[in-house]
């Protein structure tokens, strides 16, 4: 897969670009602040319907604009098709596949497959589990788009049980007063089942994941800093719902999660968590409140690991999350964002022999010396607002 054409209008700083792109290494040099990073941005969009640098629309548009487009020709084997999408905050963002009708911009996801490597990704193995959390669905939606649905229907549920948690803990002060409303209680019991019933599709999507990436990730870290039996590098996917989830889930040649039996767990944590959330006026159990752990050696990695090893698992989780799609679905579009000045000669050189191998790669830099001999592809200099193909 390859993207041959991006188009993007008024996105970030740029009021126009139209690029003819290739395969191979794809190298964009420039100084910070030239706009370089928002044209990886703009290609992981569309595999995503998100960026890796913001978590709202709003700077994705120019300054006093009311929308940005992105238009790309996408190649895959011998196909190429067209994706568009259109980007307004505040009102409905709209695609369209092959110049047709608009519609959803879930519905074009799995046309572009991307894994995304920048300095933010250090905040995988430093960051809150809020970060892994989206990195696994991120991960998901790309593997099968229904996911971009389900974590919808997940998040839609979760806030109207918080309302309903909120204004019946008022009620009695905070104090679990939900319980002698009958209405409150029955209207409950309904979002309960609703996020049980959502949520054990996430959840088994989640576990069969994590079992799938595990290795991918402990081959990849060893590849980047070398066998060590006592610093292995591990994941492991950690539910709220404790050790309820049956033995198999969620492990290398385990058992493949069964969303029937999820459901039944995610509603006994539910009920018997009741009290508590009415309290608190939050939901204490289900996806949103799981973990993916990073265990390098017996620790985990948050809080133990080097600087140094933070970024080998940093970058392990990106090589792995690239070679399952590839193993999948044929070589994802590999976006590199400023990231070889940030590594040591082993990380760079194992990166590069990765990329190097890619069908395409897309890669900024600062200056020329950042960028590996093996990447001695198409460079394009950017600057002034202007990206020349040298």
């Amino acid at each position: 897969m390859y993207v041959r054409r991006l188009q993007l209008t008024d996105f970030r700083s740029w009021p126009h670009v139209d690029l003819d792109l290739g395969t191979g290494p794809m190298v964009f040099v420039g100084q910070n602040g030239r706009g370089k990073t928002n044209l990886l941005e703009a290609v992981g969009y569309l595999a995503t319907l998100g960026s890796h640098r913001v978590s709202s629309d709003s700077p994705l548009v120019r300054h006093e604009c009311e929308r940005s487009l992105i238009r790309a020709a996408v190649v895959n084997g011998d196909r190429e098709m067209t994706v568009e999408l259109e980007i307004s905050p505040g009102k409905t963002n709209r695609a369209r596949i092959n110049r047709g009708q608009p519609t959803r911009p879930r519905d074009m996801l799995g046309i572009v497959r991307t894994v995304l490597f920048a300095p933010e990704d250090l905040a995988l193995v430093k960051g809150d589990p809020n970060e892994r959390r989206r990195f696994l669905d991120d991960l998901l939606v790309q593997r099968a788009p229904r996911f971009a649905g389900v974590r919808s229907d997940y998040e839609k549920a979760l806030r109207q049980r918080n309302a309903l948690l909120k204004t019946s803990g008022k009620r009695k002060g905070g104090r679990g007063g939900g319980h002698d409303d009958p209405y409150a209680e029955s209207t409950l019991d309904v979002w309960d089942t609703q996020l049980a019933e959502v949520g054990a599709q996430l959840l088994a999507g989640r576990l069969d994941l994590v079992a799938e990436l595990a290795p991918h990730t402990t081959a990849a870290y060893e590849g980047i800093a070398g066998h060590s039996p006592d610093r292995q590098a591990r994941v492991a996917y950690r539910a709220s719902v404790g050790d309820a989830i049956p033995d198999g889930y969620g492990v290398p040649g385990g058992k493949q999660a069964e969303p029937d039996t999820l459901t039944e767990i995610l509603l006994d944590a539910l009920r018997e968590s009741r009290e508590a959330d009415l309290e608190r006026g939050v939901s204490l159990v289900g996806p949103h409140r799981d973990e993916l752990a990073l265990i390098l050696g017996d620790a985990p990695a948050r809080g133990y690991a080097s600087h140094g090893e933070s970024w080998s698992f940093a970058l392990a989780l990106r090589l792995g999350s690239y070679e399952l799609l590839r193993a999948e679905w044929g070589d994802p579009v590999l976006l590199l964002d400023d990231v070889f000045a940030e590594l040591d000669q082993r990380r760079r050189a194992r990166l590069a022999d990765v990329a190097a191998s890619a069908e395409q790669v897309l890669v900024t830099a600062a200056v020329d010396d950042d960028v590996p001999n093996e990447l001695t592809g198409i460079r394009y200099r950017v600057a002034d607002g202007v990206v020349t193909r040298e």
